[in-house]
């Protein structure tokens, strides 16, 4: 592993870090229920538990990795970069309209959803194994983002709290539900086949030169 590699992993990890946490104590700061229950809906964002795996992928960058290593492996990455994108632009596009945070819930909001996705895919750009890559791992990257699914529909069922308005089932109904879910399974697909094309191109350019 590169010297500059791992310092950009180690600068991008800090920065990360230092998001989710401020982010929790600004949640906490703002609790309307328990301590307990505000930090079991903090960790029940998508938002959150991606930007605590991209946290998680850059810590081990930053240290020697074995090759084998999970986090080491061709395509770990390249998913990683697939979720962390779908937070931006869902962010973008669903949440912003309706979402205006203030003060320092502005700066962290902005790391979590705008920046922390452009250094992921700066660091996909530049370190992901491109020729390793391998269409048959498509199916295994949408696992992450359907136990979530799981996740946050349980917890809501349970609780009444559901983290996004498109998962709110007693608002929207089982019928909207569907859909919504069916849309967000295509924009992780989609992104997953984008970047396996873009991967290919990459890597085709970089024979070239």
């Amino acid at each position: 592993m590169s010297k500059m590699k791992q310092k950009f992993a180690l600068v991008f990890s800090i920065i990360v870090w230092l998001a989710v946490i401020i982010q929790f104590f600004v949640m906490l700061e703002n609790r309307v229920v328990s301590i307990a229950e505000s930090s079991i809906r903090f960790f029940s964002f998508f938002t959150i538990l991606t930007n605590i795996l991209v946290a998680v992928y850059f810590t081990f960058q930053s240290n020697k990795l074995k090759p084998n290593s999970f986090w080491n492996r061709p395509g770990t990455l390249t998913a990683i970069t697939v979720y962390i994108l779908v937070v931006g632009l869902v962010y973008q596009i669903v949440l912003r309209p309706i979402w205006d945070p203030q003060g320092l819930a502005r700066l962290t909001d902005e790391l979590l959803h705008s920046v922390n996705p452009l250094l992921v895919l700066y660091f996909w750009w530049r370190y992901e194994k491109f020729r390793e890559l391998k269409w048959s791992q498509l199916p295994k990257w949408l696992i992450y983002p359907f136990l979530y699914f799981i996740w946050a529909m349980t917890h809501g069922l349970i609780t009444g709290f559901y983290p996004y308005p498109f998962v709110n089932l007693p608002e929207i109904g089982l019928a909207q539900l569907s859909i919504n879910f069916i849309v967000l399974v295509s924009v992780f697909l989609g992104f997953s086949v984008l970047l396996m094309w873009l991967g290919e191109k990459v890597n085709t350019q970089r024979d070239e030169h």
